[in-house]
């Protein structure tokens, strides 16, 4: 009970209820939204620093710049990810969206941007430039790049995590193709259960010895009528 008051806190509080609004029927957003067009760079610029999107340059696609990433949709599908960069004028790159462009043009790999930060991210592994060198070894530079990216682009079917598993597999088996890593990631998948035994009970007594071909041999021996 409020001092002065001749109704207690609960039943006020019944009154005042009845002039409260309904709850809103949609959540409050959080994200700050554009709509910024891809640049032939790949990328689309949010705020103050351009994000790379795998989609052709002239797209438009829906930005949604949270506190710690950046979101980017089509047509209300999440078509890319990063995390949020406080810098200006920063480009911040996945080499997963280039991986098309690459296939066309492998030259482009070895000196690019987005390479180069997948290797400070720890993302780029010793063993992937082994295979890369045993792959140039076997089917030229271009050839060996074209390998690789097609390879990488097997991280987005299976994970990133088991990709880097099996390369280090392929290593040590001195496998060096597209078909033997993608069968290294699908062995789990492979792997049949055990055949289960059948108990046949009263039908063993239909069992019959297997046939024998013994006597038709004794023909080899013949000679052809002249």
């Amino acid at each position: 009970m409020i001092a002065g008051r001749q109704e207690s806190v609960g039943a006020l509080l019944l009154k005042e209820k009845e002039h409260l609004l309904p709850l809103a029927a949609e959540d409050f957003e959080l994200a700050e939204v554009s709509f910024p067009k891809v640049d032939q760079s790949g990328c689309a610029k949010v705020l103050t620093n351009f994000y790379s999107v795998p989609r052709t340059a002239g797209s438009v696609v829906e930005a949604r710049a949270y506190s710690s990433v950046i979101e980017f949709r089509q047509n209300g599908t999440a078509v890319a990810q990063h995390e949020r960069s406080y810098g200006r004028s920063q480009q911040i790159l996945d080499l997963e969206h280039y991986l098309e462009v690459l296939e066309r043009k492998p030259g482009a790999l070895r000196g690019s941007k987005p390479l180069a930060q997948w290797r400070a991210q720890g993302r780029w592994p010793k063993s992937y430039d082994q295979l890369w060198e045993l792959l140039n070894q076997k089917h030229g530079r271009q050839g060996g790049t074209r390998s690789i990216v097609a390879i990488l682009g097997l991280g987005r079917e299976f994970g990133y995590a088991k990709l880097e598993t099996s390369v280090a597999q392929a290593l040590v088996l001195g496998c060096t193709d597209v078909a033997a890593i993608r069968h290294l990631l699908m062995s789990d998948q492979l792997q049949h259960a055990a055949t289960a035994t059948i108990e046949i009970g009263a039908l063993a007594a239909y069992e019959r010895p297997r046939p024998t071909m013994a006597e038709y041999n004794q023909l080899l021996t013949l000679e052809a009528p002249a």
